[in-house]
């Protein structure tokens, strides 16, 4: 899995950004700081079509790579909305940047076909949560009174 690697602000909170896109507990200021022994060197790389392929190289504290961790890949997409484009980033299991391109069509479907289902469970949560105004429903009754 991969580390927390970001921050995102939505309706004024700050939460970190965990498997790139997955939001975890808010942060405290004080906790926004680097880790210096969980560097990475990010490259990217894309076939200007469909998206793109981050590789992420873990180096020392020095900026040289560090051979006692694993090399991690990321595939990044969007997808158009009636709200805008949504972003969609997903962990690819690969040895290599080749392999990593040959896997990111199905991920990034599952990754696709997951965001869209718990898109369409918000909408559902946001549809049932209409508020109904208590008091009875057929004339008088009401709180504001005329003198």
């Amino acid at each position: 899995m991969i580390p927390p690697l970001d921050v995102e602000t939505r309706g004024g909170q700050a939460r970190t950004l965990g498997s790139y896109g997955v939001a975890t507990p808010e942060l405290k200021s004080s906790e926004l700081k680097l880790d210096p022994d969980k560097l990475y060197l990010e490259e990217v790389f894309t076939d200007r079509r469909i998206g793109t392929l981050r590789r992420l190289t873990a180096v020392t504290k020095d900026g040289k790579p560090d051979p006692s961790r694993t090399v991690l890949y990321i595939g990044e997409t969007q997808i158009m909305t009636p709200a805008g484009w949504i972003p969609i980033a997903f962990e690819i299991s690969a040895d290599s940047l080749g392999e990593a391109a040959e896997k990111f069509g199905p991920l990034a479907k599952d990754a696709i076909d997951r965001t869209v289902r718990e898109l369409q469970e918000l909408r559902r949560q946001a549809s049932s949560s209409i508020v109904v105004p208590q008091g009875p429903l057929s004339g008088g009754g009401g709180k504001i009174q005329l003198p």
